[in-house]
C-alpha cells in the first residue's frame, strides 16, 4: 500500500486546502497521474501518483487544511491493480505503429512552488522524427525557462499544447510513435471535429476552488463574472481578489493596466508594437511592487574609496588568475565584506516570518544578474566559507547560465542577502528594491574618479557610492548604517577581511 502524502509547498509555506480531488476510490490510477489539486496562499499543487494501481481511501476531502507531509491518500499496489493507462490510447482515427508503442511527453517537474508554465517555442512538428534525448520543445515559468527533452526515438505524432498554451505540472505535451513502423506514422492533422469537443470540455461544469466560492459569495459575486485562471478555467481564490472580470463586446479586452491607457491616434497606433509580458517580467513586476508594499522599506547611503581594492586587484590579477584560472574581479570583494558585516549585524540576514524574527547562521549571497529575459537572482550557497577565487568561479558560472537560461530552481532559491551592481551599465547611484523575503540589499555603482578631501588636502579617489535598502520593521537605522560603515572600511583596507576586523 502506498502512501500519497502533502509534498513540499514552497519557502514559508506550511498548509494547504484540498481544492478538488481528480479520481474517487476505486478508480485506476497510473504513475504520476494527478490525484488531487492542493491550494496555498501562494499557489496551486497538483499531486501526482507515486505509483501504478487503485486509488484505495481518500484521507482528507475536498475543502479541508492539511500540513506538509500529512497523508492525503492511500493506493493500492498490485497485479489486480494494474490497469491500462489511458493516454496510451492512439488518436483517433489512427492506428497503432505496427510493431511500436506511443510514449507520452509530460511536463517535467518545474521547481518548487511553480505549478504552471507556459509552452514558449515547439523545435519540432508533428511528422518530424526525433531522437531520444533531443529537444522538443521550451517551457517558460514565472523564472526560469525548461527545455523539454524527448523521452524515446520516434516520430512526433502529435502535439496537445501548442506554443503560447498554460501547462501545469505534469501534464501532457505531445505524443511520439516509437518502435517499428514510426519512421512511417502519418503526421496527425488538427481534424474540425475535435474543435466541439474542446467546446464541450469548455462548457462542462468546473469546480472552483473552494475558498474562491466562499470569496464570490460574500462579494456577491457569480462564477461567470470572475475570469479563471486554474485548470480548464477553474477560479482561483487570486482570481476573486483581482476583482470582476470586464466584458468585451466584440473583441477580446486587453490585460488590464495598473493606470488607464489613454485613446492613441490611429497614426500613432499604427507605429507602435504590443507584447505580452513574458511570465518572468510579470513575476518580477509583481515581486517588486509586493515588495514596496510589504516591507518598512528605507535606503542609506555611503561612498567608498576603492584606491585599496583596486591596488590589491593590480598587484594580484595576473598571479590570481595563473593559478585559480578565473580572473579577479571587484564582486568577490564585496560578498567577502558583506559576509563580514552580516556576522555583526545579524538582523540585515534575517527574515520575519509572520510574528517571528528567523535570524540565520549562514550567509547565502544572491548576485542579481541582469539577462535578455529580465532580472534574475542565483544564490551562492554558503558564501561566508568560501574564499576569493572559489567566489568568482561561482559567480561566472552563474552568470553563463543566467544568460543563457539554463539556471535551476534551486539555483535561485533561499538567498538571505543581495548584492546588486548596477555600476556595470553606468549607474552613479540608486535605491536597490528588496528581494522577499530578505531584509537587505545592497547597490553597487559606478567607480568613478572624483576630488575628496583627505588630511586637509583635495585629492582625487576612484570613489563609488554604496546604498543599502533595508526593512525598517526589522533592521533599525543605527544597524543599517553599521553595516554599510564596517562594509566600507572592509573594502578601503582590504586586510581587515583577512585579520577578521
Amino acid at each position: 500500500m502506498a502512501e500519497i502524502r502533502v509534498p513540499t509547498l514552497g519557502e514559508s509555506v506550511t498548509e494547504a486546502t484540498v481544492a478538488t480531488w481528480f479520481k474517487k476510490p476505486g478508480d485506476a490510477v497510473a504513475v504520476d497521474e494527478m490525484l488531487c489539486e492542493l491550494e496555498t496562499d501562494k499557489v496551486t499543487v497538483e499531486v501526482p501518483s507515486s505509483v501504478a494501481g487503485v486509488l484505495d481511501e481518500i484521507v482528507a476531502k475536498e475543502g479541508e487544511t492539511v500540513s506538509v507531509d500529512a497523508l492525503l491518500a492511500t493506493v493500492r499496489e498490485g497485479a489486480e491493480a494494474a490497469a491500462p493507462k489511458p493516454e496510451a490510447k492512439p488518436a483517433a482515427g489512427e492506428a497503432p505503429a505496427k510493431g511500436g508503442e506511443t510514449v507520452d511527453v509530460m511536463v517535467p517537474a518545474l521547481g518548487e512552488s511553480v505549478s504552471e508554465a507556459t509552452v514558449s517555442t515547439w523545435f519540432k512538428k508533428p511528422g518530424d522524427t526525433v531522437a531520444a534525448d533531443e529537444m522538443l520543445c521550451e517551457l517558460e515559468t514565472d523564472k526560469v525557462s525548461v527545455e523539454v527533452p524527448s523521452p524515446a526515438a520516434g516520430v512526433l505524432s502529435e502535439i496537445l499544447a501548442d506554443a503560447g498554451a498554460t501547462v501545469q505540472a505534469g501534464g501532457k505535451l505531445a505524443v511520439i510513435a516509437s518502435g517499428e513502423g514510426a519512421a512511417a506514422a502519418p503526421a496527425p492533422k488538427a481534424a474540425p471535429a475535435e474543435a466541439p469537443a474542446a467546446g464541450t470540455s469548455a462548457s462542462r461544469d468546473i469546480e472552483h476552488a473552494p475558498s474562491a466560492r466562499k470569496l464570490m459569495e460574500e462579494k456577491g459575486l457569480k462564477p461567470g463574472q470572475v475570469e479563471g485562471t486554474g485548470k480548464d478555467g477553474r477560479i482561483m481564490k487570486e482570481d476573486v481578489l483581482r476583482g470582476p472580470a470586464a466584458k468585451p463586446a466584440a473583441a477580446p479586452a486587453p490585460e488590464p493596466a495598473s493606470v488607464p491607457r489613454a485613446p492613441v491616434p490611429a497614426e500613432d497606433a499604427s507605429r507602435e508594437e504590443r507584447v505580452k509580458m513574458t511570465r518572468l517580467r510579470q513575476t518580477i513586476a509583481r515581486r517588486l511592487k509586493d515588495s514596496q508594499n510589504t516591507a518598512a522599506m528605507l535606503t542609506t547611503y555611503n561612498e567608498v574609496d576603492m584606491s585599496g581594492v583596486m591596488g590589491l586587484r593590480s598587484e594580484y590579477k595576473d598571479l590570481f588568475e595563473k593559478k585559480h584560472g578565473v580572473k579577479l574581479g571587484f564582486m568577490s570583494f564585496f560578498v567577502k565584506a558583506c559576509c563580514h558585516a552580516l556576522f555583526e549585524v545579524p538582523e540585515v540576514n534575517a527574515e520575519i516570518d509572520g510574528t517571528d524574527i528567523v535570524y540565520k547562521n549562514y550567509v547565502h549571497m544572491g548576485v542579481a544578474v541582469g539577462t535578455p529575459s529580465g532580472l534574475v537572482v542565483p544564490v551562492l550557497r554558503d558564501a561566508h566559507q568560501m574564499g576569493f577565487a572559489a567566489i568568482e568561479k561561482k559567480i561566472a558560472e552563474l552568470g553563463v547560465r543566467a544568460r543563457d537560461g539554463k539556471l535551476s530552481m534551486a539555483e535561485m532559491q533561499g538567498g538571505s542577502f543581495t548584492i546588486s551592481n548596477g555600476g556595470v551599465y553606468g549607474s552613479l547611484m540608486s535605491s536597490p528594491i528588496l528581494n522577499p523575503p530578505q531584509s537587505g540589499i545592497l547597490g553597487m555603482h559606478k567607480i568613478q574618479d572624483r576630488p575628496v578631501a583627505e588630511k586637509g588636502q583635495v585629492v582625487i579617489r576612484p570613489m563609488m557610492y554604496l546604498a543599502l535598502s533595508y526593512d525598517h520593521r526589522i533592521v533599525d537605522g543605527k544597524g543599517a548604517v553599521t553595516f554599510l560603515v564596517r562594509v566600507k572600511e572592509a573594502l578601503e583596507d582590504p586586510r581587515r577581511l583577512l585579520m577578521d576586523l
